[in-house]
Parts: structure tokens; sequence; C-alpha cells
């Protein structure tokens, strides 16, 4: 029983591995594609780039693990049943259930580990990846210098080149437009050819011209109002331009700046977060109340004054034929007024109150989320393992294809119901449960299929049974006939 427990659990650990690495591979190609124009020409360090995948690689663990537990499981199955080995397991008196316990157990220790992972790598995973992705997107382009085309890289300065070089330093048909000059004014410089270098200390980019020439407008002396008054032009056998460096340089954002995001918080922080926004809205709902209260409330003055009690009204007819005719106007103008000030205070609080709404279901989803990863490894296990058993075929080809089909109908189901419980139209619980919950009775179904040997994708045993059943058919017509 050892040998079959040890043979299976072999089976499936090395497709595992491999579909693993695989999927992560994909996720992190699909992460380059989406992302390749905020990483190419920004002048990044290859150590950078490597780190912002890493994190990347980590917050891409809850799509991968699933679906390499599922893939894996159709083809470990699939191949023992392809094999036969199934069916001398199951002739040695050992059924589908037994001989599933050892991967079972390797399911079990997995969720465990994906639940550990999501609750205290996860977090600071994504504050990573966050915090990086943040500073990659916002750095400013390094400067490079196409030809033909104005560069705006620098603040304050716009540069064009009709060639460059094969080296890169070299320049030629250069022009540059000064901003920085007083009165909105540019200065032009115009050179035939330079070449461009950094200072030793990475600070400044200097530009060497050569054979140019430097036009300047200043404000007249003998009038006020036209400031294009005065043209300087300077020519020049060699200067040099320098031009400021740092502000290209990625400078790393404070972390702490971004810790209170729902995707970097653990089970505890998601709790505190949930109390803080509960009191917070509990607050605002109060001021809320009792601001629109008071309008609702008739100015009783002599409250506490008096012990004079007067019987309750009863209005028969509109109310203004109660009022004086005189005072109608300014009634109604009053009403108005007050009408209008309790749109304008609802209007005011109702945005607030929806915002933090939406916190709080996104603070429930998130707290939801670090559950269902586990769950979904063993749902995930529950449909590969007897779809595999059932269909009978190893390899990379039938089994992938399954697995691909399973996972994004429970992909679709949970993307879908999650956006539906962030938009506040199911309850958060059930819309990051719902794929598991659909998808729980198909593996307990499938569970049952295999254990029985069912033919259920057996495309021989639907078309002899659709020709006896034609056959049947045509007997009893002759038959009555």
């Amino acid at each position: 029983m050892k040998k079959i427990h040890l043979l299976l659990v072999k089976a499936f650990i090395k497709p595992f591995i491999v579909t693993f690495f695989i999927v992560m591979f994909i996720l992190l190609m699909l992460f380059l594609f989406k992302y390749v124009d905020d990483l190419i020409g920004k002048g990044f360090e290859w150590y950078v780039i490597l780190e912002l995948m890493f994190y990347a690689s980590a917050a891409n663990v809850s799509m991968a693990l699933p679906l390499a537990i599922l893939l894996s499981s159709i083809m470990t199955f699939g191949s023992l049943g392809e094999n036969y080995e199934l069916v001398a397991i199951k002739s040695a008196g050992v059924s589908l259930q037994r001989a599933m316990r050892p991967l079972l157990v390797v399911i079990v220790l997995l969720a465990i580990g994906s639940f550990l992972f999501s609750d205290y790598m996860l977090p600071k995973a994504n504050l990573k990846y966050g915090s990086l992705l943040w500073d990659v997107r916002n750095k400013k382009l390094s400067f490079l210098i196409k030809e033909g085309v104005f560069n705006n890289s620098i603040p304050g300065y716009s540069i064009r080149v009709d060639k460059k070089g094969e080296d890169g330093i070299s320049l030629e048909g250069i022009m540059i437009y000064d901003h920085n000059g007083t009165g909105g004014i540019a200065k032009i410089i115009m050179a035939k050819d330079g070449k461009m270098y950094k200072t030793s200390d990475d600070k400044y980019l200097v530009l060497k011209l050569n054979n140019g020439v430097r036009y300047e407008e200043t404000a007249g002396k003998n009038t006020s109002f036209n400031p294009r008054q005065e043209l300087y032009r300077m020519r020049f056998g060699e200067t040099e331009q320098k031009f400021d460096f740092s502000s290209f340089k990625m400078s790393r954002t404070d972390e702490n700046s971004f810790r209170s995001n729902t995707a970097m918080l653990n089970l505890k922080g998601l709790t505190r977060k949930k109390d803080s926004l509960t009191k917070l809205q509990d607050s605002t709902d109060r001021y809320a109340r009792l601001t629109l209260g008071s309008y609702y409330k008739q100015n009783n003055y002599t409250k506490g004054y008096t012990k004079i009690k007067i019987p309750a009204r009863n209005i028969k007819g509109p109310i203004l034929n109660e009022i004086p005719k005189g005072l109608r106007s300014t009634v109604l103008q009053n009403a108005l007024d007050q009408a209008t000030t309790i749109q304008q205070t609802t209007s005011a609080k109702i945005p607030e109150h929806e915002e933090q709404m939406r916190n709080l279901i996104r603070v429930d989803v998130e707290y939801q989320r670090k559950f269902t990863l586990a769950v979904s490894c063993l749902l995930l296990f529950f449909i590969g393992a007897p779809l595999g058993a059932i269909i009978r075929k190893g390899g990379l080809g039938l089994p992938v294809v399954m697995a691909i089909i399973f996972f994004l109908i429970y992909h679709i189901i949970s993307t879908v119901s999650e956006k539906s419980a962030n938009q506040g139209n199911i309850s958060p619980v059930l819309g990051i449960w719902m794929a598991i919950i659909v998808l729980s009775p198909l593996g307990a179904f499938l569970t049952y299929k295999a254990t029985v040997d069912s033919a259920l994708f057996d495309a021989t045993y639907y078309k002899t049974t659709f020709v006896n059943f034609f056959n049947r058919f045509l007997k009893k017509k002759r038959t009555e006939s």
C-alpha cells in the first residue's frame, strides 16, 4: 500500500512543479506586456526590473497555484488511467478514494501553505510590488534623444537633433529651446554638431556643441509695452550646455504611505481597518441624522417653562388654508429654503456614505479572499483528479484543454461575482465564495462518476448507447406494424 501511495505522490509532484512554473512564466510575460511602456526607455538598472518581476510573481501565486493543481491532477490520474495503472490499483482492492488519500494530504498541506502565504507573505509582497510599481510608473523618462523629434523630458527645455551617431554620443543638427528665461520668451540654440555625455557623478548631462549660434530676445529699452524689441545673436565655435540629471533618478517612495491599502493587510490588519471604517461610518451617519433631524422638528422655545397642554388639532383640506393670506408667501418661501437646505445637505452626505460603504465592502472581500485560495486548491483537486480518471488521457493534450475550460469557468464566475460584490449588488461573502459554491456540486458529481467507473467522456460509449437505442426503437416499430 505504501508503494502505491509513493507512486501516486511521485506521479503528482513532477507535473505539479512543471505546470506551476509554466503558468508563473506565462503570467510574468503577461505582466511584462502590460507594463512594457513603463519599463522601456527609463534607464532602470537590471535588478530593479528583476525585483519588480519577483514581487509580481508573488502576487500571481493566487492564480497559478489553483491552475497548477487542477492541471497536474488531471495529468496524473489521466496518465494512470491511460496506462491501466488505475485498473491494476482497483483490481488489488484499493478504491479510488483510498488511492487519492496521499494526494489529498499533499493538497491539504498546499492549501494550508497557501493560506499562510496569503495572510503573511502576500500582503508584504503586494506592499513592495505596489510601491515599486508606483515609482516605476511615475519616474520621468531618461534622456532618450530620437532623431527628428522634440524631446521635452528635461524640465524647461525642448531638444531636437537631425541625426544621431551609431555610438549614441555624436549628434548632428542640434536645436535647443530654453524656456527658463523671463517673459515667456524662449532662447534658441542651434549647432551643427556636438556630443553628449554624463558627468562622473551622474548628476548632470552635458551637451558639447560645435559651430552654432544662440538667439535671445530681450525687452526694449525705450518702451515698456512691447517686450520683443531687441534680438541678440551670438555665434560660437564651441560651447557646453549643462542639464540637471538628478530629476531622472528614481527615488523610492516610503512604503508606509501604501500600508493602509486593503490588499496589503493581513487578517489582523483587515479586522482593525474594518473596525475603524465602521466607527467612521457610524459617526458620519449619526452627524447626518442629527443635522437633518433638526429640520423636521418644531422649534419650541417655551418647552420646560410652561405646563399648558394643547391638544392636537386635526387639519382638513390644504394646510395653506390655515395660514393667513398675508403670511402665505413668506411661509412658502421659508419652506422652499428649508427643503433646498435639506437637499444640499443630503447630496453632500450621500457620496461620503457610499464611499465608506465601498471601503467596507473591499475589506470584507479581501478578508474572505484569504480563505478562498486554500479552499479553491481543494475544490480544483476534487475536480481534476476524478476528471483525469474518467478521460484516461495523460500528457499535455486533452488534460490541458480540460483544465483550461474548467479553470476559465471558475475564474469567470469568481471575477463576475467579485465585481458584483464590490458594486454592492450582492453580499461580499457570497460574491467571493460564489465560484466555489457553484463548482462544489460538480466536484462531488465527478468524484462519484470516477468511483463507479463511469464513461462520462467516452465517445464510443455514447455512440454504442445511441445505436442500441435506435435499434430497439426500430425493432419496436416493426413489432407494432
